[in-house]
This record gives structure tokens, sequence and C-alpha cells, in this order.
């Protein structure tokens, strides 16, 4: 997430009421997560574990709960909780607004797009030419919707991020500041969930075609010509590149990637990165030819028994 203007050191440690190592008047142009920082980001960490990674990433400036050494070219901002600081970095610049009306005024809707009843449209939304939005559809703020674009029925753009941190007193979620993306001529199906972008996009890419009831994580990049089946949910920060197929059912972890013509069959679990053009089944998936060998050896084990019992 980008600022409107840069800021400096200074100005954002007030903002938050904290303490900063670096010059007071180190640029800032924005905050982001971890795995999409770059130079001129803030990013948080809260947990020794990652003090490196974080300290090493692109990011420029890292929110961090201890003093540490500040590499060349970067700058610190020392929080007692870094987590509820980023918050209150993205409510500022990214406030919950109320809406004043079913279709905001600032919506820019382009020429032909058809809008059925009672749809949302929240603020700062932009929708392309030539889409057709069906009934009770809700878009909330920020979202890009390109040209040719098909949305069914109740499906949902924009909620929040799925993202916690586990406190005494209760789950307290990191604040969504991100965006929605839909390229040109996606489909989306009926009672579909796409999930905002925590400081970056949730991206369905050009050509894709989405099927009743699927839920998209957080910060997930969908790619081109992409065909996904009903039933199946995509954690936050997945990778699917272009060309892959899944079918029903489907469950993905987060933080892998769906290679390149990768075909995921029906009530598959993923938990790690595929290889390009493969096909997988199973749960835990894996290559679809291994899995129906393991099945068809299973199905002989009464068989074998049987021989060894009349030995």
């Amino acid at each position: 997430m980008k600022f409107p203007k840069p800021y400096t050191l200074k100005e954002i440690s007030a903002l938050i009421d904290c303490d900063f190592k670096g010059d007071e008047n180190f640029e800032i142009l924005g905050i982001n997560e971890i795995h999409v920082v770059e130079p001129g980001d803030i990013v948080f960490v809260d947990h020794p574990k990652y003090y490196d990674k974080a300290l090493q990433s692109a990011a420029t400036i890292v929110l961090i709960n201890k003093e540490v050494d500040c590499p060349e070219g970067k700058a610190l901002i020392i929080s007692e909780d870094p987590f509820r600081d980023f918050n209150k970095i993205t409510e500022h610049f990214k406030p919950f607004k109320a809406s004043q009306s079913a279709i905001a005024a600032d919506a820019v809707i382009g020429e032909g797009t058809v809008i059925q009843p009672n749809c949302f449209i929240g603020y700062n939304v932009t929708i392309g030419k030539n889409c057709v939005i069906h009934a009770n559809v809700c878009i909330y703020d920020d979202a890009v919707i390109g040209d040719g674009v098909t949305i069914h029925a109740g499906t949902i753009l924009g909620a929040s991020a799925f993202y916690y941190k586990n406190r005494p007193e209760g789950y307290d979620q990191l604040k969504s500041g991100g965006r929605v993306v839909i390229k040109d001529h996606v489909d989306i199906g009926a009672l579909c969930t796409i999930d905002r972008g925590v400081t970056g996009d949730t991206t369905i890419g050009e050509g894709s075609k989405l099927d009743n009831q699927i839920q998209i994580g957080h910060d997930t990049l969908i790619g081109k010509k992409c065909l996904i089946a009903s039933q199946t949910g995509i954690a936050g920060c997945v990778v699917v590149e272009d060309n892959v197929t899944i079918w029903g059912q489907v469950g993905v972890k987060s933080g892998i990637t769906i290679k390149k013509g990768s075909v995921l069959y029906a009530q598959s679990g993923v938990g790690n990165t595929t290889e390009e053009g493969k096909t997988y089944f199973g749960s835990p998936a894996q290559e679809a030819r291994l899995s129906f060998k393991e099945m068809a050896y299973i199905k002989k084990i009464p068989e074998i028994l049987q021989k060894l019992k009349n030995l």
C-alpha cells in the first residue's frame, strides 16, 4: 500500500508515537507485507525468529519491537507492539468510511456496463466497459474491475483478510488496506468471496473463469486463463500461474505456487508448490499417477492377505 505522498521517518514515527533510528528525513513511501515489500516500504516484525528476514528484506524501514543494529541504507521504528502500530498506519491512510448510498458517488462505471438491483459498490471503485454485475453483488472500496467482466449474484469482492494475532484477551485482526483487482474478461460465479490484500492486491488474471462458491484469500494472485471449479478454497498469498485448472473442492495452503499448466483434481489438498504442467490428486496431493497406483495397490491388499493365509 503506497501513501498518497512521501512521508519522513520522523512524521510516521510521530503518527504512531514511537522512537526511531536513522535520519529523521528518511523517505517512506508506503507499508507492505514481507513477501511484497519494495524499497521505501515499512515492514513489521514482532518475533525474533523473523528479525533477520525483515532486516534483510527489500523494505528500507523496519517496524520492530527491539532495538537492534540498523543495516546500512535502512531505518528502524522501535515499537512495543509492531502489529498494533502497523494497524494504526493502515487505519490512518485507509480508514473505514460508512457508505452514504448503494453506489458510491465517486465510483467509476464504464460504458455499456449493467448493474443489476441490490448491488453495493463502495468508494473509489473502478468498473470497466461492458461488464455485467448481477443482483446482490458487494464490491468493497478500492476494487478495480476490467472490461468485459461478469460477476454473478451474491459474490463479494474485498472482504477483510483472515489474518489474526492471538492475544491473551482474544484475537486481534490485522487491518486490510489492499485491493481486489479483476482483469479483463474474467467470469466470476455466484456466491464467491475474494478477500482484499492486507497491503497489496488480490488479483484475478485476464480471461480466468471462476465457478460458484469459491474462496480466494488475501494477496493471492490468479494468473491468466485459469479454470477454477466450485467449492475450491485458496488461502492467502498463493500464486496460481497461467493456464491452471483446479477442480471442485480443492484446498490450497497459503504461501505456495501452483505452477503454470498444473491440473489439480477434485478434493485434493495441496500443501506444496507444484511442478509446471503436472497433474495432482489426493490429500496431501501428489502426482496423480502415483496416487492412482497407490489406490490400486490398496485394493489388492485383501487378495494378498488371503493368499498369505492360504500358504
